[in-house]
């Protein structure tokens, strides 16, 4: 049987007052300042009705709900559709190589 490719990365930018957030921010130490706090994640749905779900508390990030602007398809998009095994395995390989750009991340 086929695997269905309906699953899909997202990076959510959230605001730099996540740093205020010791959990966040003990998770992040190798944060460069001038790099974006970002939340990666997957879903089975749209990013865009995912990011919607996360704001209105629905299955909700605290960190996404509360300090979640807006989704980066630029970082994304090139990845999406996949199956929800390759989902998971973009996902984390998405936010390590982020964190070693420099960014602050949260991933699901």
């Amino acid at each position: 049987m086929a695997k269905r490719a309906h699953h899909h990365v997202y990076v959510i930018k959230l605001d730099d007052a996540v740093l205020n957030e010791r959990k966040f921010r003990e998770a992040n130490p190798q944060h460069h300042p001038l790099k974006p706090c970002l939340y990666v994640g997957c879903t089975g749905t749209s990013p865009e009705t995912r990011f919607a779900q996360h704001k209105r508390g629905y299955k909700a990030n605290h960190f996404v709900e509360k300090y979640g602007l807006r989704l980066l398809p630029e970082l994304y998009e090139p990845y999406n559709p996949m199956p929800y095994h390759e989902a998971i395995e973009q996902e984390q390989f998405l936010a390590e190589e982020l964190r070693q750009q420099g960014c602050a991340v949260w991933q699901h």
